[in-house]
């Protein structure tokens, strides 16, 4: 599989990451077999965050590791911190240190290669952060840091306040979910296709050397369901099929490539815990769509260009 640096660094991993936020419907043997499976797909990068499953599902992958063939040293696990579920976002340095000390508990792991800030809190302090990332980089606890969801501007306001570089910014991103690339090729049109709402994401990611990681690769709206196969999208779904047909993959695997032919570096989360879908979806991480292709996968989307 491809690898991907993460960040401006040499830091290398699996371009296809395997999410594990529906593992704790997971027995540990069963949860067991996902990660052996993503490993010998080619997946070696972990996404996780303190609120999966109500820490359930780092629970059952902490028990599922020591079950599996594959060793923590091959792994990149990376978990995400400051949501307080119905109450609030916390950036507080006592709740993010405290959520990085449950995460290494729940996951059975002494240090996460990366933690993230689980969407933008409005309180944030940054000195506070900045306190927070210092303690658990020193303590060895934390080897990298990142953010989820947040603007260039809600970026570029914490970068300033740290001595870490952020590598990482976690995104929704989907050929259904294509804003960030829709309102660039509707520049200066006064169509809903033509408006930015999110302030040029990919092309700051570009400029800083971020990665992004999209979330949920296969899902239309935000939340409304996966288009794979789904009779609403008829179109996409013949395309894909017909570019599944010729690389003898899955149309998951065309997805997830589709996302992966944009130059901005993006690494993919896939969030499935069947084996098989596992394995389909991760071969989107070995092919090289054209650009065509690509085009043509987003015409079928619905779209056009103006």
């Amino acid at each position: 599989m491809k690898q991907r640096y993460i960040g401006e660094t040499n830091w290398q991993a699996s371009a296809v990451a395997l999410g594990i936020m529906r593992m704790d419907s997971l027995s540990p043997k069963q949860a067991a077999k996902a990660i052996d499976t993503a490993y010998d797909s080619g997946i070696n990068y972990i996404d996780s965050a303190d609120i999966y499953g109500g820490g359930n599902s780092e629970k059952i992958f902490g028990q599922a590791l020591k079950q599996s063939s594959v060793k923590r040293e091959d792994l990149f696990i990376q978990s995400k911190g400051g949501i307080v579920p119905g109450k609030r976002y916390d950036f507080s340095k006592e709740h993010l240190i405290d959520a990085v000390d449950g995460c290494l508990e729940r996951l059975g792991v002494d240090y996460l290669d990366s933690f993230l800030l689980h969407r933008p809190d409005p309180l944030m302090e940054p000195d506070e952060v900045a306190e927070a990332f210092d303690e658990l980089q020193t303590s060895g606890k934390v080897r990298h840091f990142g953010v989820s969801n947040f603007n260039p501007e809600q970026f570029m306001f914490l970068q300033e306040n740290l001595d870490q570089r952020l590598l990482i910014n976690q995104l929704q991103f989907s050929i259904m979910h294509s804003g960030m690339i829709d309102f660039g090729l509707h520049t200066n049109m006064t169509d809903t296709r033509s408006i930015n709402h999110d302030g040029g994401l990919l092309e700051f990611s570009r400029r800083m050397g971020v990665t992004p990681q999209a979330w949920s690769p296969f899902q239309y709206g935000t939340f409304a369901g996966t288009f794979i196969n789904n009779d609403k999208f008829p179109e996409l779904n013949k395309k894909l099929q017909e570019l599944a047909d010729k690389y003898g993959v899955s149309k998951n695997a065309i997805a997830a490539a589709w996302i992966l032919r944009h130059p901005a570096n993006i690494q993919v989360i896939i969030g499935t815990m069947n084996p098989e879908h596992i394995a389909d979806s991760a071969k989107g991480g070995d092919i090289d769509l054209t650009k065509q292709e690509w085009y043509n996968i987003y015409f079928a989307a619905g779209n056009d260009l103006p």
